[in-house]
């Protein structure tokens, strides 16, 4: 899967994108972002707040009970305020 990062995630990930191959039992968009923070220290403190996240699966905002694969692009975008 490829894994794309948006502000604040990215410069939390130290990345703005990543390969990941999933696990066998993450089979959707919630499933996804409940392991996401398990996999590592920096991964735990990124998402921290990842309830506030937007998620795209292949260019198409997706929720929580939308099925992703290792084929598809993710993007984790938070949402962005101005004043």
């Amino acid at each position: 899967m490829n894994l794309r990062y948006c502000a604040w995630l990215q410069d939390s990930m130290g990345c703005s994108s990543e390969q990941i191959a999933l696990p066998d039992d993450v089979k959707t968009v919630g499933m996804l972002l409940d392991w996401l923070p398990t996999r590592n220290e920096r991964s735990r403190s990124a998402f921290e707040y990842i309830d506030v996240v937007l998620v795209s699966v292949n260019l198409r905002y997706a929720g929580r009970d939308h099925p992703v694969r290792d084929e598809d692009e993710v993007i984790l975008a938070p949402p962005i305020a101005g004043g």
